[in-house]
C-alpha cells in the first residue's frame, strides 16, 4: 500500500529515483538523442481530456529519447535559473524552479506508471540505463552552488519578502530541500556524496528488477490438483489459468509481496502450505543471479556513509529531520510502546491455535505456515464466521461502484463516470471521470485492480498528471493492486482485507485530487512518509462503516443484503488475530529502523544474521510470526522511498483512528464533516506545519489509545 509521494516539480519519482541523487556532471544537453521530436507521442502534452497519456500511441521506444531530452532540457533551465543577472526574487528563483521540468516531469509520469504495474525487458532497460542519468538530475539542481545562493538569499531574508503563507512556506521548503540533499557540502565532499547517489540510485533499480523475477520464479507449481485441497473451485480454475498463462502444466499460485499468502488460509493440505510459505519467505535468497541479499547490505553501507558525508550519526536520523516524528528515537519510542501490547496479544491467538491444533491430534508444533489456516480455524470456532460466507457479498465492481463511490459521494459529494474512450495501458485498466460537488470536473482515476507477471508487488496510487493552479493542470491518478483474477465468466469475489485496500488506495487518490494548492511541490500527497498514510488509512474506516457496508455488501447472485446475523459476526470478529497483525507490521517497521541506523563505520552486514539480531533486540523474533517484509524482499525500503519510514503505517494508524473516532463523535458520515475534513486537512497540502493543521481540525493531541482500541488491545499489555 504505496504512494510515491513525488516532488512534481522535479520528479522525485520512479521507487530508486525517489531517493536517488547523482552526478550533475553526466546529464547534458548532448545525452538528449536526435530520435526525439513532434513524432514522439509525448513530444508535447496529451490532447486528451486532462492531458492524459495516449497509451495507444506511446511505445516503449519512446520513453529513452523522451526522458533523456526531458533531463537536459530541465538542465538549461535551471542553469538559466542559477545564472540570471538579476537580484533573486520569489518570481524568477523559487516560482521559475515550480515551473521548470515540465517536459522531464511528463514523460517521467507516465514510465513511472508503466515500468510498475506492466513493465516488460525493453521498460527495464530503459530504467537500468537512465537511473544513473536520473540520479544526476538531482544532484543537477540541488548541488547547483550558485543557484543554491539564490534560494538561501531568499531564505535569509524571507520575513521581508511580504509573501503571502503558502509562497513563504515553499521558500522554507525549499532551502531544507537544498540543504537536506547537501548542499552545504564542500565541494569534495559533495563529490563523495554523487558517487555514493549514483551507486545507490543503480543498486535500487538493480533490487526492483531482480525481486520482480525472484517473485515470478518463486511462485508455487504443483502437478497434483489435490495438492491444492481447501481452494475452491473457481481457485483452482484461476491457478490453472495461471499456469497456461507461463506455459506450464498442472496449477500455480503466484506470489503476492507479503511474507504470509493469502492460500495459506485455505490450503488443507500441510506440505503445500509449507512449500507455498517456503517459496515465499525464500524468494531473493537462493544464491542465484536474483538473490537481493549483497544487494540490500550495500544499500545499507551506502546510505549510512551518506548521512555521515550529511552530518549525522545515521540514515533514519537524517530521513526524519522533516518528517512528524523528527528523530529515529521519537519513532521508536512510539514503535516499542506498542510491543507490549502486541505480543502478549500474540502469544493468546497462539495459544489458542496450539489447542486447536492438539485437539486435532495433530501432533505438531505451530509452524508460521499454519498460523493462518488455524487461526480461521479458531475464528470459525469463536464466532462461527467462515470466509467463503463472506466473499459472495464483496463482488470487485459492486464494492467499488457502491462502496467506495458511495462514501465519497456522502462525505464530499462527488460523482463518477467511466470512460471507454480513454487509452488504456492493459485491457483491465478502467478508467472514471470525477465530478466535484459543484459538477465541475475535478480528476481523472485509473484502477488497475488484478495480480500481473510484470506487475510489482502490493498497492499503490500516483500520477500520470500532478495537479497544479500554477500550471493549470487536473490530475490523472492511478490506483494499482494485486487481487486474484478470476478466470473469464466468473465474478471477481474478494477478500474484505482487499475491500479495504480499495479504499486504503482511494484515500490517497482523494488526496492527490484535494490538493488545492498553487505550487506542485506543496500539493497533496507531497507530505511527510508518516503523514501521507493518515487519509489513506482514514478511508479504509468507511469499508466497515454501517451505512457504507450495507450499501455495497450485496450477494452478487441476488443482490440481497448481507443477513443481519453475519454483519454481527463480522463486526464481533474486527479484532480477531490482531496480535498477529500488528506484531507482523511492528516487526518490519522495526527491522527497517534497525537497518538505517547502522553507523558509517559498520561492516558489510550478513542480512539473515542482522535480521535475526535486530528482532531479538526489539522483542520481535518470533518464528511463528515473520516480520510482514523479510529483508530481503522489503521492496518499500530498498526501492520505493520509505527508508526509515516503514513505521509511518503506524504513525499514522495513531493519527487515523483518532480522525475516525472525532468523525464518530461528532455526526459520521455527514458532508458537513466531509467538507470540514477536506478544506482543513486533505485541501492543504505541505502548505503549513501538519502537527498544527492536524490539531487544529482535531481539537487535540492524538493518543495511541483509539488505535489500540480499534485493534482490540487497549488493555492487552500496552504501556
Amino acid at each position: 500500500m504505496k504512494i510515491t509521494n513525488l516532488h512534481l516539480r522535479i520528479a522525485l519519482v520512479a521507487g530508486a529515483m525517489a531517493v536517488a541523487l547523482g552526478a550533475a556532471s553526466r546529464v547534458h544537453a548532448q545525452d538528449a538523442q536526435p530520435a526525439f521530436g513532434p513524432a514522439n507521442p509525448v513530444y508535447a502534452p496529451s490532447t486528451l481530456p486532462f492531458h492524459a497519456p495516449a497509451f495507444d500511441k506511446i511505445k516503449d521506444a519512446d520513453y529513452q529519447p523522451a526522458l533523456e531530452a526531458g533531463m537536459a532540457q530541465q538542465i538549461k533551465e535551471v542553469q538559466a535559473i542559477a545564472d540570471n543577472p538579476a537580484a533573486p526574487t520569489f518570481e524568477n528563483t523559487i516560482v521559475a524552479l515550480e515551473r521548470s521540468g515540465q517536459l522531464y516531469n511528463r514523460v517521467q509520469l507516465v514510465f513511472n506508471g508503466v515500468i510498475g504495474a506492466n513493465t516488460d525487458p525493453a521498460l527495464q532497460k530503459v530504467q537500468e540505463i537512465d537511473a544513473p542519468k536520473q540520479a544526476a538530475l538531482q544532484d543537477a539542481i540541488f548541488l547547483n552552488e550558485k543557484l543554491f545562493e539564490r534560494v538561501r538569499t531568499l531564505y535569509e531574508k524571507r520575513a521581508s519578502l511580504k509573501l503571502g503563507p503558502e509562497s513563504l512556506r515553499l521558500v522554507e521548503f525549499d532551502y531544507m530541500e537544498f540543504v537536506k540533499a547537501g548542499a552545504n557540502l564542500s565541494g569534495d565532499d559533495k563529490a563523495k556524496l554523487e558517487k555514493l547517489n549514483e551507486e545507490e540510485s543503480t543498486l535500487s533499480n538493480a533490487f526492483m528488477t531482480k525481486l520482480l523475477a525472484a517473485t515470478g520464479a518463486a511462485a508455487f507449481v504443483t502437478s497434483d490438483q489435490g495438492a491444492l485441497a481447501g481452494l475452491s473451485d473457481a481457485q483452482i480454475a484461476a491457478a490453472a489459468q495461471a499456469a497456461t498463462d507461463r506455459k506450464q502444466t498442472g496449477w500455480l499460485i503466484p506470489l503476492q509481496n507479503t511474507t504470509q499468502q493469502p492460500d495459506l488460509t485455505l490450503l488443507s493440505d500441510r506440505d503445500t502450505r509449507q512449500k507455498l510459505y517456503e517459496d515465499s519467505w525464500n524468494r531473493t535468497e537462493q544464491s542465484d543471479a536474483n538473490d537481493t541479499r549483497s544487494t540490500i547490505a550495500r544499500l545499507a553501507q551506502i546510505r549510512a556513509s551518506k548521512a555521515q558525508l550529511l552530518g549525522y550519526p545515521n540514515y533514519s536520523a537524517w530521513n526524519l529531520q522533516d518528517q512528524m516524528a523528527k528523530t529515529p528515537e521519537a519513532a521508536l519510542k512510539f514503535m516499542d510502546a506498542l510491543v507490549p501490547a502486541s505480543t502478549a496479544s500474540v502469544a493468546s491467538e497462539a495459544k489458542d491455535i496450539q489447542a486447536l491444533i492438539d485437539g486435532q491430534n495433530a501432533g505438531f508444533e505451530l509452524q508460521p505456515w499454519d498460523w493462518n489456516f488455524y487461526s480461521e480455524q479458531v475464528r470459525k470456532a469463536k464466532y462461527d464466521l467462515d470466509d467463503a460466507q463472506v466473499k459472495p457479498y464483496f463482488e470487485l465492481n459492486n464494492v467499488l461502484q457502491k462502496g467506495v463511490f458511495f462514501a465519497a459521494n456522502r462525505l464530499y459529494g462527488l460523482t463518477f463516470r467511466e470512460r471507454h474512450d480513454i487509452p488504456v495501458y492493459d485491457p483491465d485498466v478502467r478508467v472514471f471521470e470525477i465530478f466535484d460537488a459543484n459538477g465541475k470536473p475535478l480528476a481523472l482515476w485509473y484502477c488497475d485492480y488484478f495480480k500481473r507477471d510484470n506487475k510489482n508487488g502490493g498497492a499503490w496510487m500516483d500520477f500520470f498528471v500532478g495537479p497544479s493552479r500554477l500550471l493549470g493542470q487536473l490530475p490523472v491518478i492511478y490506483n494499482v493492486a494485486n487481487f486474484s483474477k478470476p478466470v473469464a465468466g466468473q465474478p471477481a469475489l474478494i477478500s474484505f482485507d482487499d475491500v479495504t485496500t480499495m479504499f486504503h488506495e482511494f484515500g490517497h487518490a482523494l488526496h492527490g485530487m484535494f490538493g488545492d494548492t498553487e505550487y506542485p511541490a506543496l500539493s497533496g500527497t507531497n507530505v511527510p512518509r508518516d503523514f501521507v498514510e493518515f487519509p489513506s488509512q482514514f478511508n479504509e474506516h468507511w469499508a466497515s462503516n454501517p451505512e457504507v457496508f450495507s450499501h455495497y455488501a450485496r450477494n452478487y447472485q441476488t443482490g440481497a443484503p448481507m443477513p443481519t446475523e453475519l454483519v454481527a459476526k463480522i463486526k464481533k470478529a474486527k479484532t480477531f488475530n490482531q496480535g498477529y497483525a500488528l506484531t507482523e507490521l511492528l516487526a518490519a517497521a522495526e527491522l527497517d529502523m534497525q537497518w538505517h541506523m547502522l553507523p558509517a563505520s559498520a561492516p558489510l552486514e550478513d542480512p539473515d544474521e542482522f535480521e535475526k539480531q535486530a528482532l531479538e533486540d526489539t522483542h520481535l523474533f518470533i518464528p511463528t510470526v515473520p516480520p510482514r517484509y523479510r529483508s530481503s524482499y522489503f521492496l518499500h525500503i530498498w526501492a520505493e522511498g520509505y527508508q526509515a519510514g516503514y513505521y509511518a503505517y503506524l504513525w499514522s494508524e495513531m493519527l487515523d483512528d483518532n480522525a475516525y473516532q472525532w468523525f464518530e463523535d461528532h455526526g459520521g458520515l455527514t458532508r458537513a464533516n466531509g467538507e470540514r475534513f477536506r478544506r482543513m486537512v486533505l485541501s492543504r497540502g505541505n502548505t503549513g506545519d501538519l502537527d498544527e493543521i492536524y490539531q487544529k481540525w482535531l481539537g487535540a493531541q492524538p493518543s495511541t489509545q483509539p488505535m489500540l482500541k480499534d485493534r482490540g488491545l487497549a488493555d492487552a499489555g500496552a504501556k
